[in-house]
């Protein structure tokens, strides 16, 4: 089963770059943070501040979540470890949606 999640800002052109392997491999560790953590069938939006370095993100913490009580922030931490951030460092809000189906 396939799960649609949409990154905005900066991520997509990192999926360009890093190819297809990595954003397929992506998209499979998104559809098991939803799994474990939230219902697929449901939509939400969340958006994480995060310190960015070394390709990684890291110390996450939830900013907005439209859909509280519901897992997404916990499937949004999950997914962020997985997020290719490239060359960029500092302090970044990231932005999660979970479309549902």
């Amino acid at each position: 089963m396939k799960y649609s999640t949409a990154i905005v800002g900066g991520f997509l052109a990192s999926f360009a770059l890093a190819g297809v392997a990595s954003a397929e491999s992506y998209a499979d560790q998104v559809g098991k943070c939803l799994t474990q953590f939230a219902n697929a069938n449901d939509a939400a939006s969340v958006t994480l501040e995060c310190t960015a370095g070394g390709g990684k993100l890291s110390d996450c913490k939830v900013v907005e979540n439209s859909a509280g009580g519901k897992g997404f922030d916990k499937a949004a931490l999950c997914v962020a470890a997985y997020l290719p951030v490239g060359s960029k460092t500092g302090t970044i809000r990231v932005p999660v949606r979970f479309p549902g189906s």
